[in-house]
């Protein structure tokens, strides 16, 4: 923190001679948002480097404010952070072009391939180009239907998993685990054919290949768009790693990439000599785009940058799931009802499918709350804007950074009743209308609005719906031995449970179900 002061402090003496000489920009007489006082030059980024991690910062500013819209000054740039649903709604629907695009963080270059792909790519010609593969290739509905024996197989695959773990552990079961793996084998399956890069485990869990590839996997998420000062900072980029950010970011990355590259390559290789004709998977369907001229429509890079979109996107469903299921194993009379609607909707005798999910409104209505009240991040992925406007009655510059507060939305106090309660029932219609985890409205951050909405929302649904509900169906579940509850408490510097969930499972099936 010293050295990190110390160099603060110098690089304000530098920029202030050039601060003088400016010319006062006359857009400082609109009115930004509310916010901390900036310092000159390096705005508030001294306040926001005292007490780590920044977001749990930017939210106790905001508390002590009373607002919901708050301006950081990071350098010289504005961060705007959201927890008004209606101000949201009015950045990423009324003004969704302006905030189409994203800063150039030095992580995102990194885990995107030098922007190569979609998810973390500013707004450009190869955003839109592989905005539009993402959304008419790899996510349409054609391929979804494509590719849904895949994903039966690695549901059923989870089912025996945990099977074999209740065998082998008494009954004890790590949640956080067996929820990452069943995302990661669907992703893995969608794309490459294939649940293992390794062998596996013979009870059918991940082997440490596995293991490997889905920490890296995180370990990237941790970092990119992550608090970083040299990204406010811009001329010490790739001078010095104050935050070890780009060390870590490009560690995680390259034990990514050495799973998944190999198997690319050797893909394009099998196209390119004929031994391989038939489309089997999202990777296939990638290597043979065309373009206008019949030539391949997207390089080798583009195509690993896009199988690495596609894997990033395991957090969200393993996350809600783990924080679900705890919430339901602490409210057994929550647990109770999950389990009739099961039972009643699919019966004993086969395990939940896809078709049965419009059936399912309290699965869902459980889902959607722990998205609500759980998120996965402290923020969306950042929004830029391309020109100076104005929203809700503030000027926002050109440049600005937006950051949606996932949980100022889902937990704000004048849209929901006790926010702080798991209450699956709120998201329950009196006219049984069907529960949907996306939510236009941005009263519950799950999949976001607008040109950069999650991609797969679709897909996301299915996995984290139908994750839980062949939980719930297929096992019951109470606390470890030694609780009567599971302690469920936000980590410090994450919104993961602190601690991987843990608890004790049995059997409520018949055998060959298993």
């Amino acid at each position: 923190m010293g050295i990190i002061f110390l160099v603060v402090v110098l690089i304000a003496l530098i920029w202030v001679f050039f601060l003088f000489k400016e010319r006062k920009d006359p857009r400082a007489q609109l009115c930004l948002p509310p916010g901390p006082k900036p310092w000159p030059v390096i705005g508030n980024l001294l306040i926001l480097m005292k007490n780590r991690p920044v977001f749990r910062q930017m939210h106790d500013i905001m508390s002590k404010m009373g607002v919901e819209i708050c301006c950081f000054r990071l350098g010289k740039t504005n961060v705007i952070v959201v927890t008004s649903p209606e101000v949201a709604c009015e950045f990423l629907r009324k003004h969704d072009a302006v905030f189409a695009s994203r800063p150039d963080f030095l992580s995102a270059e990194l885990v995107g391939s030098g922007f190569s792909g979609i998810a973390l790519t500013p707004l450009c010609d190869q955003w839109k180009k592989m905005r539009h593969v993402f959304v008419s290739r790899i996510f349409s509905p054609t391929s979804l239907q494509l590719m849904h024996d895949k994903r039966v197989e690695e549901f059923d695959n989870i089912v025996h998993y945990v099977g074999n773990v209740i065998k082998n552990n008494e009954g004890l079961v790590n949640v956080r685990l067996v929820a990452r793996h069943l995302c990661a084998n669907v992703m893995r399956k969608m794309v490459f054919n294939k649940r293992f890069f390794g062998k596996g485990t013979q009870s059918g869990g991940p082997g440490v290949e596995e293991e490997e590839h889905v920490d890296m996997i995180f370990t990237m998420q941790k970092y990119v768009y992550s608090f970083c000062i040299t990204d406010y900072v811009p001329f010490l980029r790739r001078r010095l790693d104050l935050d070890g950010h780009e060390k870590a970011t490009t560690h995680a990355l390259e034990n990514v990439r050495k799973y998944q590259d190999p198997e690319i390559d050797l893909r394009i290789k099998q196209w390119k000599n004929g031994t391989r004709r038939e489309k089997q998977d999202l990777l296939d369907i990638l290597i043979t785009l065309k373009d206008d001229k019949c030539n391949s429509l997207l390089t080798t890079e583009e195509i690993k940058s896009q199988v690495m979109d596609i894997m990033l996107g395991i957090d969200n469903p393993s996350n809600a799931v783990e924080w679900a299921l705890g919430e339901l194993i602490n409210h057994p009379e929550l647990l109770e009802i999950a389990t009739q609607e099961l039972d009643r909707v699919v019966g004993k005798e086969r395990l939940v499918q896809e078709s049965d999910i419009p059936n399912l409104n309290y699965i869902k209505a459980c889902m959607k709350e722990s998205l609500r009240l759980h998120p996965v991040a402290p923020f969306n992925l950042p929004h830029v804007s391309v020109s100076d406007t104005i929203v809700a009655g503030y000027f926002i510059p050109k440049g600005s950074h937006v950051l949606l507060s996932r949980p100022g939305l889902g937990r704000n106090p004048r849209i929901w009743d006790e926010p702080l309660r798991f209450k699956p029932e709120r998201h329950l219609k009196d006219d049984g209308s069907q529960v949907n985890l996306y939510d236009p409205n941005l009263h519950v951050f799950s999949f976001g609005i607008g040109r950069r909405q999650c991609a797969g929302i679709h897909l996301g649904s299915i996995m984290s719906i139908i994750l839980l509900a062949r939980l719930i169906q297929a096992f019951t579940w109470r606390p470890t031995s030694n609780t009567s509850c599971i302690e469920l408490i936000e980590g410090l510097d994450h919104m993961f449970i602190s601690k991987p969930l843990h608890a004790f499972a049995m059997p409520r099936l018949n055998k060959d179900l298993y």
